[in-house]
C-alpha cells in the first residue's frame, strides 16, 4: 500500500471518530412559568429549533419590558417574546427623548406577529364590580414592576380613565401573591392577568373558584371602550377552556403577541437567525398540531407594523420565500402612541420611581 493510499485511509479513520458539530445554543426569554409566552417559546425550543441545528432554551422572565432589555443586553439571549404595547410604549418614550428607551428599542426587529393574549381582571366572587370599566377607584394590583402585564394595566387605565393608576391604590404582586390577597386578606380587590387562553393559572383552578373569584366583563358600548380599542382589541374569554370558573363566553380585550430579536449583523448569527425563521415557516403545521392552542390563531404572514417598528430582514426574507405564492391577507397592527408616559416610565425602569 503507498504512502498517498495509506494517509488518505489514516485520515479517515481520524475523521470518523470526530464528533458532530454541536448545534448552537440560542436562548428565548418568554414571562411567568405559568403563563402562555414559556409554552410558546418551548415550542419553538423542540418543535422548530431542532431543524435548524440550534438548542434553543426558553427562559421565564417577568414579561415583556424585562424582555426587552435582555434581548437587547444579554449574552445569548436572540430571541424574545414582547407585548405589542410594550413594545410601542418603548418607540413613545424613545421618541419623547427617553435616550435609554432609543438605545434599547432602537436596534430591536420583528421576526413575525404571532397571536392575541387575553387580558383578564380578576374579583372577589362577592364584588360589586362587573365590569373593567368600573375598576377606577378600586385597589388593582397592576403586575409585578417590569413585567408586560403591568405596563398593559397602567396603559388601559390611562386610556380608560384620562390619568394614571392611583399610586396609594396600585400594587406590583406576583399573579399568584395578589390573588391571595384578594381572597384572604382582601388588600387587593382588582388582580390583572395578561396571558393567552387557555392560561394555566386558570385551567388549575377548582371548581370551588367560582365561590372566590369571577372575571371581569368588557363593554364594547361603554364611553371609554371607544380609546381602548384603538390600541386593544376586543376578545372572548371562553367558558370551554376555563370549565371549573366560567359557565358561559364573556366579552374581554386582547393585546397582541411579537417574537422579537435583535439587528443582529454577525454573519453566523444571521445564518442561524435565517435558518430558524425557515425551519418555523417549515415546522408551521407542527406547531399548529402539536404545540399549544395559540398557535392555531396565529397566520403565517408578516402583515404592515406601526410607525416606527421594523422586521429582521434576513428572517423576513426566508418568511417571505417561504410563503410565496400563498393568498396571505395581511391585516395591518396598529398602536397609537400614548401621550402622556409617565407612568409607563417607571414601570419599564426607564425613570426613577417617585
Amino acid at each position: 500500500m503507498n504512502n498517498f493510499i495509506w494517509s488518505v485511509l489514516l485520515l479517515m479513520g481520524v475523521l470518523s471518530h470526530l464528533p458532530a458539530l454541536a448545534a448552537v445554543e440560542y436562548k428565548i426569554v418568554t414571562a411567568s412559568e405559568r403563563g402562555t409566552y414559556i409554552k410558546i417559546g418551548n415550542d419553538l425550543a423542540q418543535l422548530v429549533a431542532p431543524s435548524a441545528d440550534i438548542k434553543l432554551d426558553a427562559l421565564p422572565s417577568a414579561g415583556s419590558a424585562e424582555n426587552v432589555r435582555r434581548l437587547r443586553y444579554d449574552a445569548g439571549v436572540k430571541l424574545a417574546l414582547v407585548q405589542s404595547d410594550v413594545y410601542q410604549a418603548f418607540l413613545d418614550i424613545a421618541a419623547g427623548g427617553n435616550v435609554e428607551a432609543r438605545d434599547m428599542i432602537r436596534p430591536l426587529r420583528v421576526v413575525m406577529p404571532l397571536y392575541n393574549e387575553e387580558i383578564y381582571f380578576i374579583v372577589r366572587a362577592d364584588s360589586e364590580l362587573n365590569y373593567i370599566h368600573e375598576i377606577q377607584n378600586a385597589k388593582v394590583n397592576a403586575g409585578e414592576s417590569g413585567s408586560g402585564t403591568a405596563l398593559t394595566s397602567a396603559t388601559l387605565y390611562r386610556l380608560m380613565f384620562g390619568g394614571p393608576m392611583p399610586q396609594a391604590g396600585t400594587s406590583y404582586l406576583s399573579n399568584e401573591e395578589a390573588l391571595s390577597k384578594l381572597v384572604t386578606d382582601k388588600t387587593v380587590d382588582v388582580v390583572a392577568v395578561v396571558a393567552g387562553q387557555p392560561a394555566k393559572l386558570f385551567v388549575d383552578m377548582k371548581p370551588e373558584s367560582r365561590k372566590l373569584i369571577k372575571l371581569l366583563k368588557f363593554d364594547p358600548n361603554h364611553s371609554t371602550s371607544a380609546g381602548v380599542l384603538k390600541t386593544y382589541f376586543a376578545a372572548s374569554v371562553l367558558a370551554k377552556n376555563y370549565p371549573n370558573l366560567l359557565t358561559t363566553d364573556i366579552p374581554g380585550l386582547a393585546v397582541k403577541a411579537f417574537l422579537v430579536t435583535y439587528d443582529f449583523q454577525l454573519k453566523e448569527t444571521e445564518t442561524n437567525l435565517r435558518n430558524m425563521a425557515r425551519a418555523l415557516c417549515q415546522n408551521f403545521s407542527t406547531l399548529q398540531e402539536k404545540g399549544h392552542p395559540k398557535w392555531r390563531e396565529v397566520e403565517l404572514a408578516l402583515p404592515d407594523l406601526g410607525r416606527g417598528w421594523f422586521y429582521y430582514a434576513p428572517t423576513t426574507r426566508e418568511i417571505r420565500s417561504c410563503i410565496a405564492g400563498k393568498a396571505n391577507v395581511a391585516v395591518p397592527v396598529k398602536s397609537k402612541p400614548a401621550k402622556d408616559c409617565a407612568q409607563q416610565e417607571r414601570i419599564l425602569g426607564l425613570c426613577k420611581p417617585v
